[in-house]
């Protein structure tokens, strides 16, 4: 068979041609399409990585802000960081610090250039923290951190913004029952319960001989070890340990805002009189009780003299007849553990009482204190002490304080004698209605029942039997640490004591404070009983004194601990001005 091909016409050779054309105009299409594609995917990645650079440039121009705030929040109080607001405001990242910063500009709400925008409000009432920090009540301020940021180099011209929300809160530091910045130890014999928050800014050891109970929130910036302390020269006493809700350890240390160094012996600073130098207004200058004191009480080997406080620049004298008539610097008496003599000063309440009603230098004609009464006394002792002699401040008569409380600070350690800012009705309970805001600032405080005579201290512990007592105030003190000869006592020491207290009762309402190590009463915690003629310990009927928890009823000059909360981050629309509201 013969094949023969058949010509291709002429219509399927343009039926052919067009169907090249078209799918060399789809593939064209399709070409241009994802080129295009292609190109705007490309600017969206670009505009997409400049908006989150420029969005990290308003972050760091926030943090910067925030860095100094926490700075001088710490050291100085938030007093400090509300007047400084102004330089806050200029704080925007520079090209001085990188070349980077100089790609962006950094605007307020208002678009103003070179500037951050931060806003403040003084939150109202005295409201509880929350959180890790339970039920304790703060004064809070609130400040909102915002940034506007413009990027010089993407394509047109990236706006990002952040802001950042944070509270400054002061804590009174009496709203603990117990606070120690150095080890805290428990080695009680007798059943001990502490009730409301307790707190260590390092490590606690928890070695009872007898029950201890915590009936609240227990918290360590360090560890909390159910077992004796490994330098002291206690094992294990084998007692029972309760908690009624967890204990936490590891938290944040919670300092007062005395600068960057809250060591213990720069926190003992407070009770010191301050170097000629220094300024009032420095974050340490703010914290001590000297540059607090409505009048000081200055002793020395030949005279003991008062003027007023800072308030008016210690410019007004109480004449000595006026001063004498509640302090006396006559007495002595005999510390069995420090085994030395006290060279006391003695401050009569009463009388001061008395005083601050009746004077004419501060009263009459019209009251000149910043409060009206007399609320804060500071004592300062440089008479010469021989190395049998000790310096020590007494409170006699101290029944009742003046109408709006005390506090009385030294640097010395202090001894308070009989019952001390009591009613009637709430003697041996913990019912302090109607008792005054008080608390008590030393190197060591130690507590004297009614019964104690000053000729007795020299005897044997049975001539210095001791009687029920009540006093309440909030201590804030020294301790001795534990060392292989000598273990601190512990917190169930921590007012000390120098009489037989068998089978009587100390009641204290307060909260005990331990900052620091004693530098004048160094006498170590050496044991009870009459092998070491020291003292037996008493019953402990101790509680928190529910008035801290209301501000009006904190005792004068109470040290508050400095915290800072980030309460939100946000990138909000740039520009708007109304990113504050709710604020």
């Amino acid at each position: 068979m013969k094949l023969s091909q058949r010509p291709r016409s002429k219509r399927n050779q343009a039926y052919v041609l067009l169907m090249v054309m078209v799918m060399m105009a789809i593939s064209l299409v399709i070409v241009t399409g994802l080129s295009g594609y292609s190109s705007g995917n490309a600017k969206l990645n670009q505009r997409n990585n400049d908006y989150y650079l420029t969005l990290a440039a308003s972050e760091a121009a926030t943090e910067k802000v925030l860095t100094y705030i926490t700075s001088d929040f710490r050291d100085y109080g938030d007093g400090y960081v509300i007047s400084r607001l102004d330089n806050y405001r200029k704080l925007e990242p520079k090209a001085t610090e990188s070349p980077e910063w100089g790609t962006f500009d950094f605007m307020n709400l208002a678009g103003q250039k070179d500037r951050t925008e931060i806003q403040y409000t003084a939150l109202a009432g005295f409201a509880p923290m929350g959180g890790s920090y339970g039920t304790l009540r703060a004064s809070k301020n609130r400040f909102r951190i915002l940034s506007n940021a413009q990027s010089h180099n993407s394509m047109d011209g990236v706006v990002a913004s952040v802001y950042q929300d944070i509270e400054l809160a002061r804590i009174p530091i009496f709203q603990y029952a117990v606070f120690y910045n150095v080890i805290m130890e428990y080695t009680p014999q007798p059943p001990m319960v502490i009730t409301g928050p307790v707190h260590c800014n390092t490590n606690i050891y928890m070695n009872p001989s007898g029950s201890l109970t915590f009936n609240s929130a227990v918290t360590s910036a360090g560890s909390i070890v159910n077992g004796p302390n490994p330098v002291g020269p206690f094992g294990d006493l084998g007692g029972s340990l309760t908690y009624k809700t967890p204990p936490v350890s590891g938290v944040s240390a919670l300092t007062l805002p005395i600068g960057t160094n809250n060591s213990p012996a720069a926190v003992q600073q407070v009770l010191v009189v301050p170097p000629a130098a220094e300024n009032p207004l420095s974050s340490m200058g703010l914290q001590r009780y000297y540059n607090q004191a409505d009048i000081i009480i200055l002793v020395s080997n030949a005279t003991v003299t008062a003027k007023s406080g800072l308030w008016n620049n210690f410019a007004t004298p109480i004449s000595a007849s006026e001063t004498l008539t509640f302090v006396s610097a006559t007495n002595t008496f005999y510390n069995k553990r420090e085994a030395k003599t006290i060279k006391s000063i003695d401050i009569d309440v009463a009388r001061l009482v008395q005083y601050n009603l009746t004077n004419t230098l501060f009263r009459v004609p019209f009251p000149i204190l910043p409060y009206g009464d007399i609320r804060t006394v500071y004592v300062a002792d440089f008479r010469t002490m021989a190395a049998t002699n000790e310096s020590g401040v007494r409170l006699i008569n101290g029944a009742n304080l003046p109408p709006q409380g005390l506090t009385v600070a030294t640097a010395s350690p202090l001894y308070i004698l009989g019952d001390y800012n009591i009613t009637a009705a709430g003697w041996g309970t913990t019912n302090t209605i109607g008792t005054m805001p008080a608390s008590v600032a030393a190197d060591a405080v130690t507590v004297l029942s009614p019964a104690w005579r000053d000729t007795n201290s020299i005897k044997s512990l049975s001539s210095r039997i001791a009687t029920n007592s009540t006093v309440n105030a909030a201590i804030l003190t020294g301790i001795v640490a534990t060392t292989a000869a000598s273990d601190s006592g512990g917190v169930e020491n921590f007012p000390r004591f120098l009489e037989d207290w068998t089978s009587k009762t100390l009641t204290y309402n307060g909260s005990m404070v331990g900052m620091f190590y004693s530098m004048i009463g160094t006498g170590l915690w050496l044991g009870i009983g009459s092998t070491y003629d020291i003292y037996n310990p008493p019953n402990r009927n101790w509680a928190l004194d529910q008035n801290f928890s209301n501000s009006s009823k904190l005792p004068p000059a109470t040290p508050s601990l400095a915290i800072l909360n980030r309460a939100a981050w946000r990138t909000p629309a740039a520009y708007t001005t109304n990113v504050i509201a709710g604020f």
